[in-house]
C-alpha cells in the first residue's frame, strides 16, 4: 500500500509541476484536468472515496471548463 501512495504522490507532484510550467492558458487548462484526474487515485488510495469522486467531477471536468470559458471571454473582449 505504501508503494501505491508514493507512486501517486510522485505522479501528482510531476503533474503539478507541468501545470505550473505550462504557459499557454488553454494547454494549462488541459493539464489541470489531467492533474485533477491524477489526484483522484491518490484520494482513493488514502481512503477517501467520496473525495475522489468529487475530485473527478469538479477537478477533472468543471474547473478546466471554467478556465477555458474565462480565457475565451477575455480573448473576445481584447479583440473588440
Amino acid at each position: 500500500m505504501n508503494v501505491l501512495i508514493i507512486l501517486a504522490l510522485v505522479l501528482v507532484a510531476v503533474a503539478a509541476t507541468v501545470v505550473v510550467w505550462t504557459e499557454n492558458p488553454q494547454r494549462q487548462a488541459v493539464t489541470l484536468g489531467v492533474y485533477g484526474a491524477l489526484l483522484s487515485p491518490l484520494f482513493l488510495v488514502l481512503g477517501a472515496p467520496d473525495v475522489a469522486l468529487s475530485q473527478i467531477a469538479v477537478g477533472t471536468a468543471v474547473v478546466p471548463l471554467m478556465v477555458l470559458l474565462a480565457v475565451r471571454s477575455v480573448r473576445r473582449r481584447r479583440r473588440s
